[in-house]
């Protein structure tokens, strides 16, 4: 596979599409996740779980669009799905059925969805869940995790990507804005806490616990380090927010996909909202905020609770609703638990692999995700998975080695398996690792 990327890199069409591309775009790129040196891939097409791009050379793909595509790539259900309502329509000023069946699946695969609303992104899910909470309590700050990703929100941004030189301390962490201009007043609404620390978070709420409308938490950030949270931490988060009337907001943007019904249900836990997006769309754009029926009713005009106008041009759009209805029914019980399965051997083939390597190195995760890291021992919190510089350096030779050896991993050395996979896909990812850590090792 070395030598197939050697000779793709000789003839590369790639590298005159970026040139093209730093025309027209800030970056050559519309995310800045596809940025690569010395340029991103393009890609050709995708088939279950491989990718092969414009230069011929396939590659196992790990990364499945930030965790978004659980059954890979081109599923032939999910796109037998989408074609046939592209033929009927794509998107309509009214209502219809597909949305209807798509909640109630939904629905069926966790109790507390009583009502839902679809919306385009994960961004928007969290965004839209928010309102709900300042709508319902009349309040207007939010708690969120230090290093917690919850989208492109202006509150939820703030302390999304903090440094040792801005952090703070522990017991009161700074709040600082993800991007430059960010008004004070949006950073003054926002409790920023520490992940995992009971302690220090609840004396943090209390100090805002008569202004707070919502704590956000997701339940196993990726970039605090896809560690699950202590269960007795996500315990108290819930005793508080009930004793003090702030709604608790779970963001499964990403993890819905750890459960059957989300990564709630492994910690027996009832939030008031839930964010979901990414997978239930079948690949297609899709967000939905789902939760109990007296919070939902802000949002319901035929309700005396109404107080939240919500609409958006392509929400509910029929294909992504259908493609995700599609994806999800397939991945039932037995395809969640498969997949969870094979996870559990990939994590334990890569500790296998740090082992005998001697590499200090860790392995974080759950469900059908897992992280690598360059530490010993495994993070906890923001702070304790931040890199510095040198780990910064040696991340991205791991990174490099693994893209030469045909894998696509998220760019923090994290893993999402996808049903197309097997235990050989599982070979390969280990062998890569081994040998990666390896050239780790002897560099020093």
């Amino acid at each position: 596979m070395s030598r197939q990327v050697e000779v793709a890199r000789a003839v590369s069409k790639s590298a005159a599409l970026y040139q093209q591309a730093l025309q027209v775009l800030p970056g050559g790129v519309s995310r800045n996740a596809a940025l690569h040196d010395p340029h991103p891939l393009y890609v050709d097409y995708g088939a279950g779980c491989r990718v092969t791009d414009i230069e011929g050379v396939t590659r196992i793909d790990f990364a499945n669009n930030m965790a978004s595509l659980v059954h890979g790539h081109a599923d032939p259900d999910v796109v037998r799905a989408a074609t046939e309502q592209i033929g009927r329509g794509t998107a309509f000023n009214v209502a219809t059925e597909i949305e209807i069946r798509c909640a109630e699946h939904l629905r069926s695969r966790n109790a507390g969805f009583e009502k839902m609303r679809f919306v385009n992104s994960g961004t928007e899910a969290v965004m839209a869940g928010i309102k709900v909470a300042r709508a319902f309590t009349g309040r207007p700050m939010v708690a969120k995790a230090e290093g917690a990703y919850h989208g492109a929100y202006d509150c939820i941004e703030v302390s999304q990507a903090p440094t040792p030189a801005n952090w703070g301390s522990q017991d009161d962490p700074s709040r600082v804005p993800l991007v430059k201009g960010t008004p004070q007043s949006v950073m003054d609404d926002v409790v920023v806490f520490p992940f995992n620390d009971t302690d220090r978070t609840i004396a943090l709420l209390d100090r805002a616990k008569d202004r707070l409308a919502c704590v956000v938490i997701d339940l196993m950030p990726h970039r605090i380090g896809l560690n699950p949270a202590d269960p007795a931490y996500v315990s108290a988060l819930r005793d508080w927010t009930r004793r003090h009337g702030v709604l608790l907001l779970v963001d499964e943007v990403i993890t819905f996909r750890s459960c059957y019904g989300g990564l709630q249900q492994q910690y027996g836990l009832e939030p008031d909202l839930t964010a979901m997006g990414k997978m239930i769309g079948g690949g297609f754009p899709i967000g939905a905020i789902a939760g109990r029926t007296e919070f939902m009713d802000v949002l319901n005009p035929r309700s005396p609770r109404y107080v939240y106008p919500h609409s958006g041009t392509f929400s509910a759009n029929p294909v992504s609703v259908g493609a995700g209805l599609a994806a999800m029914e397939k991945f039932d019980r037995a395809a969640v638990d498969r997949l969870n399965g094979l996870t559990r051997l990939a994590i334990t083939r890569v500790e296998e692999a740090i082992l005998q390597t001697g590499i200090g190195a860790s392995v974080t995760g759950t469900g059908s995700m897992f992280r690598v890291h360059l530490k010993p021992r495994a993070p906890r919190n923001y702070r304790e998975a931040y890199l510095s510089p040198e780990e910064n350096r040696r991340l991205k030779v791991l990174l490099d080695h693994m893209l030469a050896e045909g894998l696509i991993l998220i760019n923090s050395c994290s893993a999402a398996l996808s049903t197309p996979m097997s235990e050989r896909e599982v070979d390969e990812l280990a062998r890569a690792f081994r040998s990666g850590f390896q050239k780790l090792v002897s560099m020093g």
